[in-house]
């Protein structure tokens, strides 16, 4: 007794014609969008951001809740053109490469200010966080009379390990998601048609010598007269 092997089911193109709509079209989509978003993470440099932070520290004659209000707003004043413009040139960067490059976050629980930087070259991401830091801090401390709160470096920024923006995996990941998603929803948008066979039937009734034809929308055809009928009108004439 011999094992009769499996057969393996090729992908032909009749095959792929008799595949239903919504899987051409789910498929299809999946395909553009992970190729599209594949081409991106590929096309797109890579990037990384550097962190650092300061502390609002109240002087005595300040209070902890002041610091923390000067805290908000000393995140930002950090992009503004006072500070920048002193940044840039502890960074070695033009002024908008700072303004496109920079960003801060606060938190409303604790004195503390983010001053992260993102940059294709990790030792430029962290000069430009240090320096935007640098310059917060010298601005805050000429104030630091009519504020009662001063900003001390709280930590510096170090040279990042990995890249923060996504690998092209990632995209191709996301890309084809994006692209089965889409495919679904025109599946869903476009028009249905209701198929509707035309069905005839023909009753012939050869006893009465009536025939009568009906349509798909049943309506009724013109009479034919029957064989025995066309004969009953021969005699009489």
């Amino acid at each position: 007794m011999t094992d009769t092997p499996a057969r393996r089911h090729r992908l032909s193109p009749d095959r792929l014609r008799r595949l239903p709509t919504w899987s051409a079209l789910v498929v299809g989509g999946t395909l553009v969008g992970g190729l599209t978003g594949g081409m991106y993470g590929v096309l797109t440099p890579t990037t990384y951001t550097a962190t650092s932070y300061v502390v609002a520290v109240p002087t005595a004659g300040s209070t902890p809740e002041s610091a923390r209000g000067f805290a908000q707003a000393y995140g930002r004043v950090a992009t503004q053109l006072a500070v920048l413009g002193d940044a840039q040139v502890w960074a070695g960067v033009p002024l908008r490469t700072l303004r496109d490059s920079v960003s801060t976050a606060t938190s409303p629980d604790a004195p503390m200010v983010a001053v992260s930087a993102t940059s294709a070259q990790p030792g430029l991401a962290v000069d430009m966080a240090n320096a935007v830091s640098r310059a917060l801090t010298r601005h805050a401390e000429h104030t630091k009379g009519s504020t009662q709160v001063r900003l001390v470096q709280f930590s510096r920024a170090v040279k990042p390990d990995e890249p923060t923006s996504a690998s092209p995996a990632v995209t191709t990941l996301v890309g084809a998601s994006a692209g089965g998603l889409l495919g679904s929803l025109a599946l869903l948008a476009r028009p249905r048609h209701n198929g509707r066979t035309t069905e005839v039937s023909a009753t012939i009734t050869t006893a009465e010598g009536t025939a009568t034809a009906e349509t798909a929308d049943h309506t009724p055809a013109a009479a034919v007269p029957g064989p025995a009928t066309a004969a009953d009108a021969r005699e009489q004439r």
